[in-house]
């Protein structure tokens, strides 16, 4: 995907880049995978704020994806690749032999009139998804579940994969683009090949109207705030008071792990982010 940059006529235009979007072959979605998305602006039912600096932005629809990847056996071609606004990664329509349209995540090198399918006696082939137990060690996949029929979890952002390590008592060993190297389950299903948009970390927004675009709302620096509303606020003139950096909550926001490692998945860690082993 080539990166498209601007003539700086404007101090913000200087360093702006985008997507030329040339790797699209259609405008608009498949109106029957369409559904209504309310936004809620970061809060619950109650009205209050879960999750700050969320509000405002376009309007989208909300494109329904097949993470399940459950169509066993039936081929699809792929009839368009398109972007979707609700995630980084490029999403393709694959119109499958028995007439059923889906939308799955494009990974990279499928191409519109390929074929694709899903089950234990698929080719190991891009886009393909297979048990990992019928994946050869050191493929790379994506979309890859955690449990058996819940669907794909792990690497569906853009450019994201996960190489597949080794195969031991009914569990794959998956290394994570962080380092990190944990187990899943051989029966969960995983897709062949990295998911598309590589460069989609590359992109300067410019400036702070695209983030609006997108509905995410300026963040206030605790130190500006009062002492009632942040442990870092308060002071006389610009304090910085000394103390750790901190959220809204006191907790410390640096270095502070948050990981439990009694929790039902901690064990399935073999080597954490930091390239320790889990104890």
């Amino acid at each position: 995907m080539p990166i498209k940059s601007y003539r700086p006529y404007t101090p913000s235009r200087r360093h702006m880049t985008s997507a030329d979007y040339s790797d699209l072959t259609a405008a608009r979605p498949q109106k029957s995978l369409v559904r209504a998305l309310k936004r809620k602006g970061g809060r619950n039912n109650t009205g209050m704020i879960m999750v700050r600096h969320q509000g405002g932005g376009a309007k989208r629809a909300y494109r329904v994806v097949d993470f399940k990847r459950d169509k066993i056996g039936v081929p699809g071609r792929i009839a368009t690749i398109e972007r979707d606004p609700n995630r980084s990664a490029r999403i393709c329509l694959v119109n499958y032999a028995d007439g059923e349209k889906r939308y799955i995540l494009h990974p990279v090198g499928l191409k519109v009139g390929d074929t694709v399918v899903s089950g234990p006696q698929a080719d190991i082939k891009v886009g393909n998804t297979l048990p990992l137990s019928r994946i050869p060690e050191g493929s790379f996949v994506h979309n890859v579940e955690l449990l058996p029929g819940k669907g794909g979890q792990l690497m569906r952002a853009a450019g994201s994969q996960a190489k597949l390590m080794a195969k031991d008592a009914g569990y794959a060993q998956l290394k994570m683009p962080s380092g990190e190297i944990r187990l899943v389950p051989e029966a969960c299903l995983a897709t062949l090949g990295q998911v598309s948009n590589t460069e989609h970390n590359t992109i300067n927004l410019g400036k702070a109207g695209r983030s609006r675009h997108r509905g995410i709302r300026p963040t206030v620096r605790g130190g500006a705030m009062n002492a009632t509303d942040h442990p870092l606020g308060g002071g006389r003139g610009k304090s910085k008071g000394g103390n750790h950096p901190r959220s809204p909550w006191n907790q410390l926001s640096k270095g502070f792990k948050t990981r439990n490692k009694n929790k039902v998945w901690g064990w399935t860690i073999v080597s954490d982010r930091r390239r320790q082993i889990a104890g």
